[in-house]
């Protein structure tokens, strides 16, 4: 059995906020599931990372509030959790005196996809995604599926699917051909993160 784990980028609305939609899936045997959770584990762990759920967009912008604590990169872990959280909950009560509630609601939103990471210097944070990288970039046995639409030239009338359902069909269409060249039995389960489809 193999396993499929897939995520999407982007919105899948037309024309939504992004001019692109990709779904991607990453198709690991069963056997190999448990030792790459343990490489990935480790590399989290150094970074103290420990149970924190991995969103490169959000792991590589810029914090703000790193720029204005006085040598941030100097300070322990705990320390820079600390002056960023201190800085965080003014701005927070700055914002929601404001007229603009969407800026709050977007500061608050902000800050709770990049809580996990605040204690990791920029550059931490960007070595730490190239560990990720480097590390699954060793695993021979696993394979890359992705479909990526722009939304511009979709025509779903045309396609008589959605956006979704497109790049669900033409990435699950290539992990299926892939299966038939394996010489192992061949099954599969999807997990999908933040995503409309269901467990295969």
């Amino acid at each position: 059995m193999y396993l499929c784990y897939m995520d999407e980028s982007g919105t899948s609305n037309i024309p939504g906020n992004t001019s692109h939609f990709i779904l991607a899936g990453i198709s690991v045997p069963i056997w190999h599931w448990n030792d790459c959770d343990r490489e990935v584990r480790r590399i989290k762990e150094r970074y103290g990372l420990g149970d924190a759920e991995l969103h490169t967009a959000w792991l590589l912008r810029k914090y703000l509030e790193q720029n204005r604590v006085p040598d941030f990169a100097e300070l322990n872990r705990n320390q820079r959790r600390s002056e960023v959280e201190r800085l965080r909950k003014a701005e927070l009560l700055r914002v929601q005196a404001q007229p603009n509630k969407k800026l709050h609601k977007q500061t608050k939103k902000n800050y709770k996809h990049t809580a996990d990471y605040i204690h990791l210097t920029y550059d931490e944070r960007k070595q730490f995604v190239l560990d990720i990288a480097d590390c699954m970039s060793r695993w021979g046995f696993a394979r890359l599926f992705a479909e990526c639409i722009d939304k511009v030239h979709f025509d779903p009338t045309r396609a008589e699917r959605s956006v979704d359902e497109q790049a669900f069909e033409q990435v699950i269409s290539r992990y299926q051909q892939n299966g038939k060249r394996c010489q192992n039995y061949f099954r599969w389960v999807s997990v999908a993160a933040t995503a409309n489809f269901s467990e295969k």
